[in-house]
């Protein structure tokens, strides 16, 4: 059974660190920017930017700001008994795990969901946390099991990416960018989710909220108008993507200055 402990966003914070010792429990780290500096069991890595780390429970750790700066990462701790829970992946080989899974944009969402609901006084938010956990813990498993990506793979997934990127504002078509490739609509659809963690869909509702987030903090565009700026020709469906990304209806988040209990505006 898995028991969630605690869940932090670590925010720039200059000078931090966290000693050495032998941790009772399971750590999972995403890191979001810089560098992180890390000891574990008598071997040194640095954390970079898209790693994901899993740290073991029994493992002697370390940590501490790396010299080029200060980080940003979720960090969430949990315990977990196996005889009374079952098997989980990853946990059965009880060794530390370092490394880049592609569908980075998708987990950042669900540890910022993960953190927010460890804050929140909701009910059942408990059993909530500890599904998540359970679906990032899945989900890096299963990175960690496929093969690599094709370099042609890679390629047509970058290409696409920036044809989103430039035309997000358009209306997206899946044979459009099936076309552009040279492939299949479900092969194009399958190697942009593959590669970048949702689906060419979603990755456009991500663009066209985070435009938005700019545009109600730094314009004086009306919400209707940002809208439908952005594609969007029903007011109210707006309102529900943007809800949807970001947990603020557009007046909270403007009211906030764009901050999300205390994080900062929505990332370029």
């Amino acid at each position: 059974m898995l028991r969630s402990l605690s869940v932090h966003l670590d925010d720039f914070i200059p000078g931090w660190r966290t000693q050495s010792e032998r941790i009772p429990y399971h750590v999972l780290i995403l890191v979001l920017e810089g560098n992180v500096s890390y000891r574990i069991d008598g071997r040194d890595y640095v954390a970079e930017p898209g790693d994901l780390l899993l740290v073991p429970a029994g493992t002697r750790r370390a940590g501490s700001t790396h010299p080029s700066g200060p980080h940003r990462k979720f960090t969430a701790t949990f315990t977990f008994d196996a005889e009374a829970g079952g098997a989980v992946p990853l946990l059965r080989e009880n060794r530390f795990i370092r490394f880049k899974p592609r569908h980075f944009p998708y987990l950042e969402q669900r540890f910022e969901r993960l953190f927010e609901e460890f804050r929140s006084s909701e009910a059942y938010g408990t059993f909530v946390c500890e599904a998540i956990l359970l679906e990032l813990l899945g989900l890096a498993a299963r990175e960690l099991d496929k093969p690599e990506l094709t370099p042609i793979q890679a390629r047509y997934a970058e290409r696409m990416k920036r044809h989103l990127m430039e035309h997000y504002r358009e209306q997206v078509e899946i044979r459009d960018l099936a076309r552009l490739i040279g492939r299949s609509p479900n092969y194009a659809a399958s190697v942009f989710r593959e590669t970048i963690g949702l689906s060419p869909i979603r990755y456009v509702h991500q663009l066209r909220v985070a435009e938005a987030g700019r545009l109600l903090l730094h314009s004086d565009m009306t919400v209707a108008r940002i809208a439908e700026y952005l594609g969007y020709y029903d007011t109210s469906y707006f309102f529900r993507m943007f809800k949807k990304h970001t947990s603020l209806s557009p007046t909270d988040y403007v009211a906030r200055g764009g901050r999300r209990d205390g994080r900062p505006p929505l990332a370029d």
